[in-house]
């Protein structure tokens, strides 16, 4: 995507009609030139209207990320992040795995307001639209190996949670081993690429995606899905959205360095949407089986009963969990 098309959405983003003569003088373009970029505002998702005589207008107003805004919202927490927001990347978590390869300090973060080549867990892409989700990646470094790591996603996702409650979308819960739903739908996802020393030290790339105003493509998701704009009245800012995801993930990952997943067990569970039910497990290669949830273990496996007998699984399995019948 050329960077013309981003600053001339930039210009359209409050949702008023905008004259293109004026846009293309003040992008320092020719009208062709302009008219020829934002013919790609299709492929970012956002639906762009030009009329003879008024000019172009957005068919919704579009909140860019800015980092100014976010770091105030963050308060004493912005010292404990490092932001960047770029308008497009292939994938922040990529990105983020490189600058980390290269000597890049925990806490830096990387914001997309588009991703080419997002991804989720078991490769799936990531369904979004410009305006629509916040796409983000955290780099955070442990003294302690990539074998004490065990349960990092679910204190991620506790951490997302917290954040989204205090945003307004109340019903927000966690889902073993690494969504974030509401009303058993998912509103968040969570992707953890680690690399280190078995002792330590080592790195995780912490990739997070929130639908955050997805309209009509929440159909596009293979799974009963909802976004923020839905969940929250009044609609938080993307940008506070993001600010307290921020700093409620530094708060957290600084509480896991000092004592793993456990002292995070108890909130986590409380908050936990398939606490006590009856579940189908469809792990990998394996037949689907129906369970009863009873626990999560301190390294953050899930203990579920079946058949008379206890099971744990863990992360590493990519069991998927369903509400049993569906």
């Amino acid at each position: 995507m050329s960077a013309l098309t981003f600053q001339a959405l930039r210009r359209l983003a409050d949702g008023r009609f905008h004259s293109g003569e004026a846009m293309a003088r003040e992008l320092g373009r020719s009208r062709a030139t302009l008219s020829e970029a934002l013919k790609h505002a299709g492929d970012l998702g956002v639906e762009l209207f030009s009329v003879p005589g008024r000019g172009y207008k957005l068919a919704e107003p579009i909140e860019f990320l800015d980092v100014a805004s976010v770091s105030t919202m963050m308060g004493a927490s912005a010292s404990r992040v490092s932001l960047e927001i770029v308008d497009e990347v292939d994938s922040t978590s990529s990105r983020l795995l490189a600058m980390a390869a290269s000597g890049a300090p925990a806490g830096t973060c990387l914001a997309a307001e588009w991703q080419s080549a997002g991804r989720g867990r078991r490769g799936r892409a990531w369904v979004g639209g410009l305006g629509g989700s916040l796409m983000f990646s955290l780099l955070w470094r442990f003294d302690r190996g990539v074998t004490h790591l065990a349960g990092l996603s679910l204190a991620v996702g506790l951490a997302v949670t917290r954040a989204l409650r205090q945003c307004g979308v109340e019903r927000a819960q966690v889902k073993w081993p690494n969504d974030v739903v509401v009303d058993f739908r998912k509103v968040g996802g969570i992707l953890i690429e680690t690399s280190g020393e078995m002792q330590g030290p080592s790195v995780a790339v912490v990739g997070v995606g929130l639908n955050y105003r997805l309209g009509d493509q929440l159909e596009k998701i293979d799974q009963p899905a909802v976004d923020v704009a839905g969940c929250a009245s009044p609609v938080p800012s993307r940008n506070l959205v993001l600010a307290r995801t921020l700093a409620e993930l530094a708060g957290v990952l600084e509480a896991f360095e000092a004592g793993g997943f456990a002292p995070l067990r108890s909130e986590w569970r409380s908050l936990h949407a398939y606490e006590g039910r009856r579940v189908r497990v469809m792990p990998p290669n394996e037949a689907a089986y129906e369970a009863d949830v009873v626990d999560v273990g301190e390294d953050g496996t899930l203990v579920v009963s079946a058949g008379g007998r206890s099971v744990r699984l863990s992360s590493a399995e990519l069991a998927a969990i369903r509400p049993a019948g569906r």
